[in-house]
């Protein structure tokens, strides 16, 4: 085997990217990169009953996306391709036949009745559903009269009867299995192309692959697959199963009940890098309190020394916790510009200063998605309001003061010539000083004239600069005539 670490991913084309998908993607790309190897990428497409139109892509431009740039793949070429498990028919005919050769596989040609057959008469004894062996006892003979029939076949592994196949696994650690509870699956499908079981030994093999990194359901599988191993006489690579990732301690997450896959987060508007750092943690610890690494940081630490064995739950607020530490990291130009097309949804005012609303929101939101209607309907146009709002405890304002204040304010607002935030805020706690009131005596009538609302992103001189000097002025008015008129 290769000195030089080869890492794979190798998905199946079913139609999107799962979170555990992708982080045994990363996982793979992680161990390769640390170790100055080689990540590969093969399509596993041999299920042709699951494939989708188009997945293809969603693999490649996810792992483009997230910078898990593969080394070798289909659509960029290598020593050992091709990278598609069904341009590759050819080759498993021939390790099966192979087998055959060694007797570690064998035609069946059973029909379906007969396999259905069998599978009642076990349930009824209670046994757990075997094949019985019932083609490995033909005769070279009828073989070979079958085959020139062109009787359809299948070639199933011939797994040992007696004996404990035991294999290592760099996480889960040794394993023994008893060779009588498995059972002799099929490797070549009567379409001519191999079950997965198959066509991972034959094209790990083939690839020089050194580190397996898989889902822990396939543990089970794994003692079938040495057997192949050692039928061939080829090295084992190293195993490393890693845990499910969970919607709860016994609910597997789930596309069709509505869980998320890597599309979904981000049209939801959550950032490729936060993602990738959600999900590296997520059943592996790197040691110690941090929790923020980018991909190049998550490279020089990673160890398999540290996934563990549990599996590991989603949460979903963790990874909006993360999300927004990687919003306010943002230049503000650049949340600006992932801002735009959610403003573009919501504000019609064309004269409002949208920067100063990314200013605002920057470090309000956790994922863009957060920006709503029912967050800025109010730059649109002033709500309908009852001024009871103007009424809060705490900034000791009512009624009448908040009459007052406004009254105050209105001149000094109208001869501003430094419309900014700055300007704005020198005025106000101008007058605040002036008249001898609670900052918020002054500062929450103007935010409830301004926006309508008990609840803003920001308070009333931010909202002042967003809505400009027209529409500001405008509405405080309105306010005052609201509170004359109670």
């Amino acid at each position: 085997m290769s000195n030089v670490v080869r890492t794979r991913f190798a998905p199946s084309p079913t139609g999107y990217m799962h979170v555990g998908n992708l982080r045994t993607a990363l996982y793979a790309y992680l161990l390769a990169k640390r170790n100055n190897g080689k990540f590969i990428l093969r399509i596993e497409d041999t299920d042709q009953e699951r494939y989708v139109e188009g997945a293809i892509d969603v693999i490649y431009n996810t792992l483009a996306e997230t910078g898990l740039k593969y080394d070798e793949g289909p659509d960029i070429g290598g020593d050992y391709g091709p990278y598609i498990q069904s341009q590759r028919k050819h080759i498993y005919k021939e390790y099966a036949e192979k087998l055959i050769e060694l007797g570690a596989a064998y035609y069946c040609f059973c029909d379906k009745e007969r396999l259905e057959k069998l599978r009642e008469e076990q349930t009824a004894r209670g046994e757990t559903h075997k094949y019985d062996k019932h083609c490995l006892h033909l005769s070279k003979e009828e073989i070979e009269e079958k085959l020139k029939s062109g009787v359809p076949y299948v070639i199933r592994q011939n797994i040992p009867t007696e004996g404990v196949t035991t294999f290592h696994d760099a996480i889960f650690g040794t394993i023994s299995v008893n060779n009588n509870e498995l059972d002799d699956n099929v490797l070549l499908k009567s379409d001519g192309l191999p079950t997965y079981n198959f066509a991972n030994v034959i094209d790990d093999h083939l690839m020089h692959i050194t580190h397996v990194i898989r889902g822990s359901e396939y543990l089970s599988s794994t003692p079938k697959y040495n057997l192949l191993y050692e039928a061939f006489g080829w090295e084992i690579p190293t195993y490393i199963h890693v845990p499910p990732v969970m919607k709860s301690a016994n609910k597997k997450l789930s596309k069709r009940e509505g869980d998320a896959s890597y599309e979904d987060f981000i049209a939801k508007g959550f950032l490729k890098e936060a993602i990738i750092n959600y999900i590296a943690l997520l059943g592996w610890n790197p040691g110690g309190e941090r929790e923020i690494y980018t991909l190049d940081e998550l490279v020089q630490v990673f160890d398999i020394k540290g996934i563990s064995k549990s599996p590991a739950i989603f949460d979903v607020q963790k990874l909006e916790w993360m999300n927004s530490e990687y919003i306010k990291k943002l230049p503000l130009e650049e949340f600006h510009q992932k801002a735009l097309p959610y403003y573009s949804q919501i504000i019609t005012r064309p004269d409002v200063n949208l920067m100063e609303i990314s200013k605002l929101l920057q470090t309000r939101i956790n994922k863009f998605s957060d920006i709503t209607l029912d967050m800025l309907d109010f730059i649109n146009e002033l709500p309908e309001y009852t001024t009871d709002l103007y009424v809060h405890k705490k900034m000791k304002t009512n009624e009448e003061n908040s009459l007052e204040n406004l009254k105050a304010a209105l001149p000094v607002l109208e001869n501003l010539d430094n419309w900014t935030e700055e300007g704005l805020h020198d005025t106000l706690f101008g007058l605040i000083e002036k008249l001898g009131i609670k900052n918020g005596q002054m500062l929450w009538p103007v935010r409830v004239a301004l926006s309508g609302k008990q609840s803003t992103p920001g308070g009333g001189i931010e909202l002042a600069v967003i809505l400009g000097k027209e529409e500001s002025i405008r509405r405080i008015k309105k306010g005052i005539d609201l509170l004359e008129n109670r």
